[in-house]
């Protein structure tokens, strides 16, 4: 395993290999968005409002591990000093904060319908919050301290 910790090693077998990954990914995302969208039949209590858990749910599972990719990868660079740990961090911070931002917009989509309001103050809702504010940070750290470092 640590033979692809080589960032040449690995870039070289990453540049045949994620667009050999790409297409069947996208279509089985797509595939599944679509199932999720136009096949499943509408719920007995919520109706067709819960057909935008087929995008709510997963996007909270992507924001959540967005940030612990990003917490990993950092203490990996923290304690083995891998080149390729930071740059993993970062390459997750966006992807985690837009799924983030998702996740909070189809969640407040299906709580006017549901609970009659966009917004409570609901600790699963304020943590994913507070979760997107701490992507926000930390992407404008890594852009302070990229910009440092090619100033000095």
């Amino acid at each position: 395993m640590h033979g692809f910790a080589n960032p040449a090693r690995f870039l070289r077998m990453a540049r045949w290999l994620m667009p050999l990954m790409l297409v069947p990914g996208l279509i089985l995302a797509f595939g599944a968005v679509a199932w999720g969208l136009l096949m499943v039949p509408p719920d007995r209590l919520m109706g067709d409002t819960v057909r935008i858990l087929f995008i709510h749910v997963p996007s909270a599972w992507l924001g959540m591990a967005g940030w612990t990719t990003i917490a990993i990868a950092s203490l990996v660079e923290l304690v083995w000093r891998h080149p390729l740990a930071g740059i993993a961090a970062r390459a997750a911070a966006v992807p985690g904060a837009a799924f983030t931002a998702i996740c909070l917009a189809t969640g407040s989509i299906w709580a006017r319908p549901t609970w009659g309001t966009w917004w409570v103050w609901d600790g699963r809702l304020t943590s994913f919050l507070i979760l997107l504010f701490l992507y926000f940070g930390y992407l404008a750290l890594a852009r302070a301290a990229q910009r440092d470092a090619a100033a000095g």
